[in-house]
């Protein structure tokens, strides 16, 4: 199963809940009262993503955090990245030399080919089409209740 970590999917919700008011300072207790994650959870989170510049903190008892741009300008390889470092499904696809087979694989560029498609998908995400609630499946969807009672 290919799937990002509990911190990467916590800041997509994170990061999701400041773009819905990207001017405004926002402080971890009342993302995490928000987004029902832990304030501990929130806070890590939060620093990693200001760490990484995806967020502003300002300090002092009125602080907190906003992004540091635009919705439009932030892309989920960017927060997922921020969470896990660069994207890679398998070890050859996103560092070489970390395999010993590596040199006699006759699939690696297969899993180049797929890395860079996942990549090139969340990088045509943005945080601000996150923020916008998806009505119905996309085209060709199958929703999720059907798929898993066909099997699919």
């Amino acid at each position: 199963m290919l799937r990002p970590s509990k911190l990467a999917d916590y800041a997509t919700v994170i990061m999701t809940g400041l773009a819905r008011e990207p001017d405004k300072l926002r402080n971890a207790a009342d993302l995490a009262a928000e987004t029902h994650l832990a304030v501990p959870t929130v806070s890590k989170v939060l620093k990693r993503l200001a760490r990484e510049g995806l967020l502003v903190s300002i300090r002092g008892a009125h602080g907190g955090y906003k992004l540091s741009r635009a919705p439009a300008d932030i892309t989920m390889a960017q927060i997922i990245a921020a969470l896990e470092g660069p994207l890679g499904l398998t070890d050859c696809a996103a560092h070489n030399g970390r395999c010993g087979i590596e040199s006699r694989c006759n699939v690696r560029g297969n899993w180049l080919r797929i890395n860079l498609a996942v990549q090139r998908a969340l990088e045509g995400v943005t945080l601000a089409a996150m923020a916008e609630p998806l009505p119905t499946p996309l085209a060709g969807e199958v929703p999720l209740r059907r798929a898993q009672t066909q099997g699919v």
